[in-house]
């Protein structure tokens, strides 16, 4: 084995790095269960590692709120050992993943490969999540080892997020994110088979905004051939309109002191602008009577249905179908309420709002009464958002896929977390860690604790087996989803294949098509 390996791109060689394959839990020490070994894989041997891979050139300069521009070609060797600058970042939350700086190479992506010697592995193309504003492939929550170990060409990639790639900008393409991802996509299709990947089995996968985003490119034209198959975990339901996206483009640029065009904001410090979004979030509630559930939601900068790049709602504009593997958590706004100090402190006047905003006019709140009858507000408030915001996207979208001629499979996280007495439930972001085996990093410790009990152990190895299976055969290892019988798996310390389990807030948004938000 070479010191380090060395892959030619389309573009020029880069230089990664030989690291261990994990072939158990660093914590716990269990050996982790792994699906069936694929023959072209080597055992033993260490993972190939490439980290920073530019796929777009720096949208700084000419190029600020641009489309993406294909990478330029170098001479020698280009070192690949550590990650590309983070993006700038918006929220309350932002990722501890990396830290400002003036480093404007953001458009990267990171390649983590079995064998890049071989040929024809399945590859998982990882889009993070983060609201849409914050975020980073390089978060130890993303680690891909586990995965890679397992059999996958593993490809996390940064794009674009908060005003530099969803404010609606005169003189600027909408949705820029989603042509970010988009070109990382490109990239992958020529570049893949060098790093052991088979480009006819790409499977693009995310959660939460990351979901929202493989939604998106279901229905984009420009992304459909550019991969086979698709993972959706806690799919979001937040898109606007032109018009409400025009708004917050006029209210993120008072803040600033410019105009809301292209060309004024790209005078404007990209941190600075990160830092407006973050402000304007902050400020949502001022703006409830006219920006509705937008508002409500609490994150300013969404993805905007202009009919070009994002040519409709996917629960809509979906006419192509895939093969599908989507679900969501029971308890997805529990982490909301639990880390602001209010789970259970709600109020009835709290509640009766969350259910005039979020759910299915007009008889949706006295639905939502009358199917929880004993219900405090603050679980009345809970299930409402957790129901608009995640889990009824994520069903419609395997419905719509199935409609479409797709395969869907459909699954429910219900393991408890175990951190603060079981206080953060089946919570948004949980299937996460479990999914890619990165049960110590900061994020899994926090919802599952120094010492997570077997059963975590368990669930985590049943979705990375779920994962690997569907990336490679398009099978995760339960029946399909359909409308009658409506098969989903039910992960638990004791995983179960049942009809759908929720089904109240099924019948309740029975026959009401999801919408962008709009102005009230």
């Amino acid at each position: 084995m070479s010191e380090h390996p060395v892959v030619r791109t389309t573009e020029g060689l880069v230089r990664g790095r030989w690291e261990p394959r994990r072939g158990q839990d660093q914590r716990s020490g269990q050996e982790q269960r792994q699906p069936e070994r694929q023959p072209e894989q080597r055992e033993g041997r260490d993972l190939a590692v490439f980290r920073g891979l530019r796929y777009a050139q720096p949208p700084v300069g000419a190029l600020r709120f641009a489309a993406p521009v294909e990478p330029e070609s170098w001479e020698g060797v280009r070192e690949a050992a550590a990650f590309g600058p983070v993006v700038p970042q918006s929220g309350p939350m932002p990722t501890g993943a990396g830290q400002a700086s003036e480093d404007t190479d953001w458009l990267t992506l990171n390649v983590c490969t079995p064998d890049p010697g071989t040929a024809g592995l399945p590859v998982l193309v990882w889009i993070h999540g983060g609201g849409y504003m914050s975020g980073a492939s390089a978060d130890p929550l993303y680690d891909p080892t586990a995965l890679a170990s397992a059999g996958l060409v593993v490809v996390t990639v940064n794009y674009r997020v908060g005003a530099e790639g969803f404010a609606l900008l005169e003189g600027a393409p909408a949705n820029r994110a989603f042509l970010d991802q988009i070109a990382a996509l490109r990239w992958v299709r020529r570049n893949i088979a060098r790093f052991g990947g088979d480009p006819a089995r790409v499977t693009v996968a995310g959660q939460s905004a990351g979901a929202g985003s493989v939604a998106a490119l279901l229905v984009m034209d420009a992304a459909r051939s550019l991969f086979r198959r698709a993972v959706a975990h806690s799919v979001p339901g937040t898109h606007c309109t032109p018009a409400l996206a025009a708004e917050v483009t006029a209210e993120l640029a008072k803040l600033v002191g410019t105009a809301p065009t292209a060309a004024a904001l790209a005078e404007v410090h990209p941190w600075r602008l990160a830092s407006a979004v973050t402000e304007l979030g902050a400020a949502l509630p001022e703006h409830l009577a006219r920006w509705g559930r937008l508002a409500q939601s609490g994150i300013a900068t969404v993805p905007v249905v202009d009919g070009e790049v994002l040519p409709g709602s996917p629960w809509s504009a979906l006419t192509d179908g895939v093969e599908l593997l989507v679900g969501h958590t029971r308890d997805e706004f529990r982490p909301f309420s639990v880390l602001s100090g209010r789970h259970g402190g709600f109020t009835e006047e709290e509640a009766r709002l969350a259910l005039d905003l979020s759910a299915p006019p007009p008889d949706g709140p006295d639905a939502y009464r009358a199917a929880f009858p004993g219900a405090t507000p603050s679980e009345l408030l809970e299930t409402v958002n957790s129901d608009a915001l995640f889990r009824v996207p994520s069903l419609r979208l395997a419905e719509a896929n199935a409609a479409a001629g797709g395969t869907s499979y459909l699954f429910e996280l219900a393991l408890t977390a175990p951190a603060l007495g079981g206080a953060f439930g089946a919570c948004h972001g949980l299937d996460v860690p479990l999914a890619f085996g990165s049960l110590d990093s900061p994020m899994a410790r926090q919802v599952l604790g120094d010492q997570p009990p077997p059963e975590v152990f368990r669930v985590s190895a049943e979705m990375r087996e779920a994962w690997v299976r569907f990336a490679t055969t398009g099978d995760p290892g339960w029946p399909a989803f359909d409308p009658d019988g409506q098969l989903t798996r039910v992960l638990d310390a004791r995983s179960e294949t049942v009809r759908y389990p929720e089904q109240a807030t099924r019948r309740i948004w029975a026959g009401h098509p999801l919408t962008a938000y709009d102005l009230r």
